[in-house]
């Protein structure tokens, strides 16, 4: 793998060295291809550079985004398939959502009871600082309304799970940063459609009830199968009686959806809350059966659990491709300053959640690991937001830029204040 990584390493030179060749030359077929051989072949490289390897995730995301701006019809149709479809999307962010909950475990809720300080200053700041600091940006650089609720709604969601790693390499509070990411991530669906409500209720039209079971859909659930796997890995053989039963519940409310059961409901029930509820139900059933599915095939393929972060990975390159392709005229426009409004929100997150934290008299452990749970967002949600809207090309837009800045800072800082972890 070594030999392949510096080989890759020899053709991304090449590629570079092509790249400004073809655009001296004005050739814009060589260019192209060069730019996508050149991101690609580096990312690939990485592998070889040790001081480079914990870079490769964020070297991909910028390989999708150059290859989407490059050749954005790609990203956008194959044939009559549309990759933008809301369904596509769901299904994919569920699975980004399914993978990063595997690293998630019950015992993680456990530390509440000795982290219930710093868990309330991170929540705190997080649901207070971020989305407040976007809409600041979005009065000082005046976007349009779509792109301007992206950025307002990438600071209204929970903290990713890339805060947890960036804690742990960083040596700051691990538990408290997997208690304040599990938390953030349940007041996910009432908080941020609140915040979009009140800060971004005059840019886009934002249904409350609608976005929370987004939110519910595409967080929750595929979470909440991880769970049940982590649960199933002790259960007794009482509550794997309540799982066989509950399983056999929902194989039957599943197979009876589409054999009426939901035509029925429709015609029956004639509040929409009430029937979105119930669409929220059969996707927790669906979520127990995938759940108790997976746990038993984790039985055969034992690494199974390591390869779904890898998953997930591949799920937000898929997004941010996309988003990029879908959106590729206003980046075009607007790219560089969504860049600088990266920078500046970011900062404000781990500055704020640094120094809040401090006054609030934290330690100096614990008040590193707020800075990322507040300046880390979950940008894969927030893109699975956008696409459930169908508005992937401009409130998805700021996830994409957003969430390789975030990659790259969070990598810096953690490796910086690894150094100073004594200090």
């Amino acid at each position: 793998m070594k030999k392949i990584a510096q080989a890759c390493l020899v053709l991304s030179a090449l590629g570079a060295a092509a790249l400004v060749a073809g655009l001296l030359l004005q050739q814009t077929s060589l260019w192209q291809v060069a730019a996508v051989a050149c991101v690609v072949s580096f990312a690939i490289g990485m592998g070889a550079i040790p001081g480079l390897k914990t870079y490769r995730y964020t070297a991909w995301i910028i390989a999708a985004v150059v290859t989407a701006m490059v050749y954005p019809g790609a990203f956008q149709h194959w044939g009559s398939f549309d990759l933008r479809n809301k369904w596509v999307i769901l299904i994919v962010i569920q699975v980004v959502m399914f993978g990063m909950g595997i690293q998630m475990s019950l015992k993680d809720f456990s530390g509440i009871a000795t982290t219930g300080k710093g868990v309330a200053v991170g929540l705190a700041c997080h649901f207070s600082v971020m989305p407040l600091m976007g809409l600041l940006l979005t009065r000082i650089f005046h976007f349009e309304p779509e792109i301007a609720a992206g950025i307002v709604l990438i600071g209204s969601c929970s903290s990713g799970l890339a805060s947890n790693v960036m804690v742990y390499i960083a040596r700051a509070n691990l538990v408290l940063s997997v208690v304040v990411t599990a938390l953030s991530t349940l007041a996910a669906p009432f908080l941020t459609p609140l915040l979009m409500k009140l800060l971004a209720g005059t840019l886009i039209r934002v249904q409350f009830l609608n976005m929370m079971m987004e939110i519910i859909k595409i967080v929750l659930v595929p979470i909440g199968a991880a769970l049940l796997h982590d649960y199933l890995k002790g259960a007794s053989a009482r509550g794997w009686k309540v799982v066989r039963i509950v399983l056999i519940l929902s194989i039957l409310w599943l197979l009876a959806l589409p054999l009426g059961w939901w035509h029925s409901l429709e015609t029956a029930i004639h509040s929409p809350a009430l029937l979105e509820s119930l669409g929220i139900l059969g996707f927790l059933a669906g979520a127990f059966v995938v759940g108790v599915l997976y746990h038993a095939l984790t039985k055969k393929i034992g690494q199974l659990d390591s390869w779904m972060p890898y998953l997930s990975m591949f799920g937000i390159i898929y997004f941010t491709a996309v988003t990029t392709a879908a959106g590729r005229e206003n980046l075009l426009k607007v790219g560089f300053l969504l860049f600088i409004c990266s920078v500046v929100h970011n900062t404000a997150g781990y500055f704020f959640g640094y120094w809040l934290s401090r006054l609030a008299g934290l330690d100096k452990p614990s008040a590193r690991t707020i800075a990322f749970e507040v300046g880390l967002q979950n940008g894969g949600m927030a893109s699975g937001l956008a696409g459930t809207m169908g508005k992937l090309g401009t409130v998805g837009l700021p996830a994409a830029v957003f969430s390789p800045w975030m990659n790259i800072s969070g990598s810096l800082l953690a490796n910086y204040w690894r150094r100073k972890a004594d200090s």
